[in-house]
């Protein structure tokens, strides 16, 4: 969780693997593009600062965050990427909508995961207003974008080592 005192985006406390041998499709919500833009910048950046090759990240806009499940989904089928990053910024609005699409993108995420046995990388904004987003894609906590893109390449590198 991020707060005042801490910086999502710091991963100096860990070790990353290199993003090299994988690929990675990264599925990215139109739907509040100035945030997910954001994020999509964050995550690209990271892979290819940790030694992913451009020519294997497959970037693919859908329409909003309730996409991403069949955007992963169909990602997935296709039998390119080592894992899939999920995008999207739900901001809270004065009706229960906001409630629907995080528990429907959420518990998308993790199916298709399950159903491919690949890494599905939840990188989905779930915020109260404007601002915390702004903070969470490139502000004061850090890039959502780079921590699911650090995640992604973590998760691949279990996957590859399991498998064997």
């Amino acid at each position: 969780m991020a707060s005042s005192l801490k910086n999502l985006s710091d991963f100096s406390n860990t070790e990353i693997p290199s993003a090299a041998p994988y690929s990675f499709g990264i599925a990215v919500a139109e739907w509040n593009a100035e945030i997910t833009n954001a994020l999509l910048q964050g995550a690209y950046d990271s892979l290819v600062a940790n030694g992913a090759l451009p020519q294997n990240i497959f970037v693919h806009p859908v329409p909003g965050s309730f996409e991403l499940t069949s955007a992963a989904d169909l990602l997935l089928q296709t039998g390119k990427p080592d894992a899939v990053i999920c995008l999207g910024c739900v901001i809270q609005g004065e009706t229960r909508h906001f409630d629907f699409i995080c528990n429907a993108v959420a518990n998308g995420v993790s199916n298709v995961a399950i159903k491919y046995a690949k890494p599905v990388i939840f990188g989905v904004l779930t915020t109260d207003n404007q601002q915390q987003a702004i903070d969470r894609a490139g502000g004061k906590h850090g890039n959502k974008g780079d921590e699911a893109a650090i995640t992604a390449i973590k998760m691949a590198a279990l996957a590859a080592t399991l498998k064997g």
